[in-house]
């Protein structure tokens, strides 16, 4: 799977490039999301799939509103109505540039996150459903909490590396115990 991780700003660009560094297949570029190609998009939205905001609102303003409507549905479908942190959906874009767009909630609901874990457990969430998606081979990835949600972008680069190596890198937590788990969980959120 390649990944690209798309900066806003330098100071995120610059937390990934040290976080992700020697890490294949991920690749770090600064600038405009919606100019690159790839199978899918990730939509760091909220659990309810309303798009109105942040950067789904530019998202839903590229792709038409019609795309909020099938995270909505789909949402409703397979998760009652709440997608929560942790899970991810795909949903078609019906655009051939990035035909895929993957929405991975970094909050339930717009609000503050940078003492959470919630940019590792989004991103572990992504990559989990795009290696289930036979369609998905290359995922462009936006800062998971960075705006609305306040996150540090070092914090951000760290608890998206560490669910890169869980997931693709195959080192999930298995020794240790509880006690390993909450110094994981602590790692994350420092």
């Amino acid at each position: 799977m390649s990944l690209q991780l798309c900066a806003r700003d330098q100071e995120l660009e610059h937390s990934w490039r040290t976080a992700f560094s020697g890490c294949e297949g991920v690749t770090v570029v600064a600038g405009d999301i919606l100019s690159l190609e790839a199978d899918a998009l990730v939509s760091p939205a909220n659990s309810f799939g309303f798009m109105d905001g942040g950067l789904d609102l530019i998202y839903s303003q590229h792709f038409g509103w019609e795309l909020e409507g099938r995270v909505r549905a789909r949402i409703l479908e397979a998760f009652h109505g709440e997608l929560p942190v942790g899970r991810a959906l795909v949903v078609p874009t019906e655009h051939p540039r990035v035909p895929w767009l993957i929405s991975a909630p970094t909050m339930r609901v717009p609000m503050r996150i940078e003492h959470t874990p919630n940019a590792y457990l989004a991103f572990r969430a992504v990559l989990i459903e795009a290696l289930a998606h036979p369609g998905i081979h290359r995922v462009l990835c936006p800062g998971l909490g960075t705006g609305v949600g306040r996150m540090p972008p070092d914090r951000c680069a760290r608890q998206m590396r560490a669910a890169h190596d869980a997931i693709l890198g195959g080192q999930p937590l298995r020794k240790g115990g509880l006690a390993a788990a909450v110094r994981h969980h602590m790692h994350l959120i420092e």
